[in-house]
């Protein structure tokens, strides 16, 4: 059986079963292989009604809730941090007002700390994510109206 189909059979596995993290190990002549993998999914939901681009879909532990307004995405895979430092004030909050530009949050992708700006002036309506959380492409961060 061929690597790609190996990989695509446990996708499937996993996809029954509900898991959604695999540590794999594989040991060398010369050392030891770790990566640790984490899986999720984003739902969508259909309301009657709204249009495509007046509703957005919100990636949660048990349910998908709409939300209007724009969505500011993530633009990598990465961990998100919504401070400078931990400890430090948040970047925003709910009812902060950002201008384009403005950094609201950092990604952090291959040991790189990548900030992630504004494209729209308004105020904070919601925040999507938490604290070092794992994020994916596209992946809604931040509501701003």
């Amino acid at each position: 059986m061929s690597f790609r189909a190996t990989v695509e059979s446990m996708s499937k596995i996993m996809d029954d079963m509900g898991i959604t993290e695999l540590d794999l190990e594989r040991q060398f002549l010369f050392g030891v292989y770790r990566k640790h993998i984490h899986l999720s999914k984003q739902k969508t939901v259909a309301v009657s009604g709204a249009t495509a681009t007046d509703i957005k879909t919100v990636k949660t532990d048990a349910t998908t809730n709409p939300v209007t307004g724009y969505t500011l995405k993530s633009p990598m895979v990465g961990v998100v941090y919504l401070a400078p430092e931990p400890g430090a004030e948040t970047f925003v909050k709910v009812g902060t007002a950002v201008k384009v530009g403005d950094t609201v949050a950092l990604v952090e992708a291959m040991k790189t700390f990548n900030p992630i700006k504004s494209d729209k002036d308004g105020i904070v309506k919601e925040v999507l994510v938490t604290d070092g959380a794992a994020v994916e492409f596209d992946q809604p961060l931040i509501v701003i109206e």
